[in-house]
């Protein structure tokens, strides 16, 4: 019987998933064509000792029953220690300690429970503190403030530094040489760390292969390549390159595979970014940058055109495994078709449980988060607060609690604006409002059904475009994202070869536009040439931070690498900073990555860029998810 290249990527890729349970990280031992083992390769046993985690250096929290260490280097050649570092946090009841001085000589205490856990079966957590990939500095100083859920769940929990989206001085040491920054180096930074534990998994109360990370919008996509991209090859070079560990002293290889990925409203996908916000949103869209006579409102057409035709390559498919498709006018425009019809369904279902699970009167305020303030940095809260840039927009969970660690000392949430809040008495006064202008939203009050008219009036009258055209790689080089492609002192190049084929192929027609500029003819091109400082190519750097390069049959990293098995995407429905397609088309991919045990995708209606929950709040619901994907 024949198969598709998907299905035989995906038979190659099974029995290749890390277990579940243990101590010991899971060694991969390639065979040869007759089946028979092959040799190890002769390794160096001490390379790594540097790194071994010292078990007289952990200081105690006694009031609060926690062991820490703060300021572990986890590779060999750091290219900041400021960053390339990470701090621990552990119950104090999975240790024994004995006192030397002002630390702890701890041993692992085999009998204690905290929890759901006991030091065999406990998680290691770590969060992406960044929801605009920034750097993360490693800890300095500890605090427990908003540790308390997470330990007391029986979880150990790790904060890792990692460099950001662009090269950086570190101010921290006086030094003016430039860090190199950007894509795939937030990535290889926690690959580093993650192996860092794997390879003191002996002296820590856990499982180290029960490592879980998350993290909210560009951080989320940063946790979704992680879940995505386990002992991909293609980040070898770089993990070389700063000395991150490969095997323990035995020789065993030493993996950065993850057990779970956790993300709110994420922020990925870069290759298809534009186009897909473009297919989305922007081409129903009124701004300056799409308004008639521009070259970017051609560009937002173009751009949504070649959206449509990349989605029917995808092999993207539904819970019957049938492709999702989208079908092109004569217009050109592909607005209708399955893959729209999926989308809008989970709008559908979204709205429903909105109304059925919400008491009226219901104060609606419009929420945009920055940043998440996850805990485990004390001094993280305060320096955002000094440095706080918000839009003039709010920034507050969406949960309507406030989350560990996100308020300053005076109860206010760091960088939050005010807003208008709109009261409706009714789910009736709701609805009636929302069709004020037209009618294009269906409430059945007998069944308590929800059924939108078409993606179109939904994203036009909730999820409107809100960045500019091509709002990822934007013509003045000027987005986060093309931050994350710089090289070195070139610190925001083009990256997009979808938008760089799109401008080569209707110059002609946007040279007529009195905005258009001459130097837009090269400029894609001419970055795209581009390597980073270790010859990568800009293309497989853009592949790096696109967790669809490992889930999808259309990219060639499919099925080379080990896939996360537990999965968790929340996504805000009125979120603007992206498209609607970027959590969709990985939760599409994922249902149908085999190894893959389980994907819990929660869109929520009436929030947008923000920790996104249909009830709780996000630590709790997180914590929940952990504890029953590790009882799975």
């Amino acid at each position: 019987m024949g198969c598709t290249r998907r299905e035989f990527l995906a038979l190659a890729s099974m029995g290749t998933i890390a277990g579940a349970v243990g101590c010991t990280p899971t060694q991969r031992v390639p065979e040869t064509q007759t089946g028979d083992a092959a040799p190890e390769p002769e390794v160096d046993a001490s390379e790594f000792e540097g790194l071994a985690l010292d078990t007289s250096a952990w200081r105690f929290d006694s009031e609060n029953n926690v062991y820490y260490q703060l300021g572990l280097t986890y590779c060999l050649n750091p290219a900041t220690e400021t960053y390339e570092s990470l701090a621990i946090f552990v119950p104090g009841a999975y240790f024994n300690a004995e006192k030397n001085g002002d630390t702890y000589t701890c041993t692992v205490n085999e009998k204690a429970v905290v929890g759901s856990f006991t030091p065999a079966t406990a998680p290691i957590l770590m969060p992406v503190n960044s929801g605009t990939l920034a750097a993360q500095e490693s800890p300095t100083a500890y605090g427990y403030e908003g540790l308390a859920p997470y330990l007391g769940e029986g979880c150990v929990y790790v904060y890792a530094g990692f460099r950001g989206r662009s090269a950086a001085v570190d101010t921290a040491t006086g030094s003016s040489e430039l860090i190199p920054g950007g894509s795939p180096w937030p990535a290889v930074d926690l690959k580093a760390a993650i192996r860092y534990l794997r390879y003191n998994a002996a002296c820590l109360p856990c499982d180290a292969r029960r490592t879980f990370v998350f993290g909210f919008g560009a951080g989320g996509g940063l946790s979704a390549v992680l879940g995505a991209s386990g002992d991909s090859p293609l980040f070898e070079p770089y993990l070389a390159e700063i000395g991150a560990v490969t095997h323990d002293a035995a020789g065993a290889a030493v993996s950065d595979a993850i057990a779970g990925s956790a993300s709110w409203c994420p922020v990925t996908s870069y290759d298809m970014a534009d186009a897909a916000y473009e297919w989305c949103q922007g081409q129903y869209g009124a701004d300056p940058s799409r308004a008639d006579g521009t070259w970017t409102q051609l560009l937002s057409r173009d751009l949504a055109g070649a959206y449509g035709a990349w989605i029917n390559e995808m092999d993207l498919r539904d819970a019957d495994d049938v492709q999702l498709t989208l079908d092109e006018t004569e217009a050109g425009v592909y607005a209708m078709g399955s893959y729209a019809q999926a989308l809008l369904d989970e709008v559908d279902e979204a709205a429903t449980h909105f109304v059925q699970n919400t008491a009226f009167p219901y104060t609606y305020t419009p929420q945009r988060l920055e940043d998440p303030t996850f805990p485990g940095d004390p001094n993280l809260a305060s320096s955002r607060a000094a440095d706080a840039t918000p839009q003039g927009e709010a920034t507050a969970d969406g949960t309507g609690e406030r989350e560990p660690g996100s308020a300053d000392a005076s109860g206010q949430i760091a960088g939050v604006a005010q807003v208008q809040s709109t009261i409706y008495d009714s789910a009736q006064s709701y609805f009636a409002a929302l069709n004020d202008s037209a009618l294009w939203i269906n409430y059945n009050h007998r069944s308590g059904a929800v059924s939108v008219s078409s993606l179109r009036d939904f994203v036009m009258h909730l999820r409107p475009a809100r960045l500019e055209a091509a709002p990822f790689d934007r013509p003045d080089r000027s987005s986060r994202a093309n931050q994350l492609f710089g090289v070195g002192e070139e610190s925001t190049l083009h990256f997009s070869a979808r938008v760089a084929e799109t401008v080569a192929a209707h110059a002609d027609e946007y040279a007529d536009c009195d905005d258009w500029s001459l130097a837009y003819e090269t400029a894609w091109a001419d970055d795209l040439e581009k390597v980073d400082a270790l010859g990568t190519p800009m293309s497989e750097r853009v592949a790096l931070m696109n967790p669809l390069t490992w889930l999808s049959g259309h990219y060639e990293g499919y099925g080379q690498s080990e896939v996360a098995p537990h999965w968790r995407v929340n996504e805000g429905l009125f979120d603007t900073d992206t498209s609607l397609a970027t959590a969709a088309n990985i939760v599409f991919a994922l249902r149908k990555y085999d190894g893959v045990a389980d994907v819990a995708h929660t869109p929520v209606w009436g929030q947008g860029h923000v920790l996104a929950e249909r009830s709780g709040t996000a630590t709790s619901n997180l914590l929940d998810w952990v504890v029953a994907c590790c009882a799975s």
